[in-house]
């Protein structure tokens, strides 16, 4: 039995390589979009019954909407703090 070359690990390396940049899908309407969508994909990620390649398009795009929600609650806490004048308290006091 003959090991592979490095020209045959190359080659079945970069055939993957197209189908990892695919999965990025477009930016959510709103928060409440993404959450929505986060919540069905993790969901089907913890059934483990996702081929591979489909569990890391659900991976990549999943870390997509955690970065959207992220940015859109930092938004949110800075119009916030403005309103506030940046004096932020505890919620429940007064």
């Amino acid at each position: 039995m003959s090991k592979p070359s490095a020209s045959d690990q190359t080659s079945a390396g970069s055939a993957l390589q197209p189908e990892i940049g695919l999965t990025v899908g477009p930016e959510p309407a709103s928060y409440e979009q993404a959450v929505d969508e986060l919540e069905r994909l993790i969901q089907s990620m913890e059934a483990g019954q996702l081929p591979l390649d489909q569990l890391l398009a659900s991976y990549q795009r999943g870390a997509g909407l955690l970065k959207f929600c992220r940015a859109r609650l930092q938004v949110v806490e800075q119009q916030v703090q403005a309103l506030e004048g940046g004096d932020m308290r505890p919620w429940g006091e007064p």
